[in-house]
Order: C-alpha cells, then structure tokens, then sequence
C-alpha cells in the first residue's frame, strides 16, 4: 500500500495491489470531509481481491476534502468541476500506466465522490468500465450525451435523503440511459447514510459486472 502527494498528479492516495488477478480496479471516491483511507474497508468488502486506488479530494471546504467546489448546498462550480473532473481523470491514466492495471476501471463513489464519478462518466468517456454511484445528484446538464454503450451504472438512493433532492436520482438515471449505459436505480428506505442493504446491492452488482469482465 502506497500514499503520495507528488505522483500522479500531485492526489495523496492509497493503491491497494490486487490480490486475486481479478479484471476490476476500484476507484475509490470519498464523500465530503472523507479522506483516502474511508472508502478502502468498503472497497475490500465490496469486491474482495480486487485492486484499490484510493485519491483524497484537493478542494477544502471549512477544512474537509472534497472533489470539486460548490458554491453553495446543492449548487456545483460547474468550471471547478470541469477541471478537476479532467484532473482526476488524468491521475487515474497515469496511474493505470504506472500500476499496470489496465482500463477496467469501476468508480464507487459516495455523496460528493459519486458526483465527480458521474462526471468522469460523461466528460471522459472511455475511462471508466461502470461506476457505483451511492447518494450521487445530477453534476450538469447535457444536450448531447456521449456514447457509453457498454458501460454499466449502478445508482444507489435512499427514500429519506434530505441531502439528495428525490428526482435527482431519477433524472441521472435518464441521463445515462440517453447515454446508451446500462444503468440499475435502486431505492433504500435509507437516509443519506449507506446501509447494509446499499452495502448488499453494490456487491452483488459488482461481483457480476467482474464475472462478466472476465469472460
């Protein structure tokens, strides 16, 4: 397990080696106020084995990491978002090129992490193999949407987010159906708080996207 602040990109990590050879490196991508080491556990147990790459957002609000700006609760700086979506998204190819792990990269992100994972989808199609997405929102709007035939996208919401406004999960799943992705919406009776029946759903899910990767 390694950290560093000036490879890659210059993203404090984690990179967790595959244990297994399996085909599916996690990406890793905390919430608000997480760091590189939150979503490791989670990760382990989602898809054991599997090899782990694990950045700390570089944006501070009040002192806690996030991915990207926001200009207020709900309200995203869509140009912060754009760069650090491509800053990001160059840190994951150069540390694909240095760790060998190839272009089977699934993003599982919560809250904040799953909003620049949605962003990664859209704006760098192609570098991602699917994403689960827990608590994510809609990061933009798009008149044209790529072509992410083949991708798969699991949204995970819960009915009693008050983070997370109720038709936002709803409307990224249209995006990505208009995207051509192959995308799962399931609804928790769950706060904003994963849950052991997200915790379910998400590994399930993922253990068939890596049998299916391995074929």
């Amino acid at each position: 397990m390694s950290t560093s602040e000036s490879e890659s990109a210059g993203f404090v990590h984690r990179f967790v080696p595959s244990v297994n050879g399996g085909p599916i490196t996690l990406l890793l991508l905390h919430g608000t106020g997480g760091n590189e080491d939150d979503l490791l556990g989670l990760g382990s147990q989602l898809l054991p084995g599997a090899a782990l790459l694990s950045p700390r957002g570089k944006v501070l609000e009040n002192g806690m990491p996030r991915f990207f700006r926001r200009l207020a609760e709900g309200v995203f700086d869509l140009n912060d978002l754009a760069n650090r979506t491509e800053e990001l998204a160059q840190f994951v190819e150069k540390m694909s090129t240095k760790r060998g792990f190839g272009k089977k990269v699934v993003a599982v992100g919560y809250s904040n992490g799953a909003n620049i994972a949605a962003s990664l989808l859209l704006l760098r199609p192609g570098l991602l193999a699917g994403a689960v997405l827990f608590r994510p929102m809609v990061p933009f709007t798009m008149k044209t949407v790529p072509d992410l035939s083949g991708v798969r996208v699991l949204i995970e919401a819960g009915t009693g987010d008050i983070i997370v406004p109720r038709d936002e999960p709803d409307a990224l799943a249209e995006i990505f159906q208009r995207a051509k992705a192959e995308v799962t919406l399931r609804w928790h009776e769950a706060g904003h708080q994963l849950t052991d029946a997200d915790i379910e759903a998400a590994r399930k899910w993922l253990s068939d996207l890596s049998g299916s990767l391995s074929q």
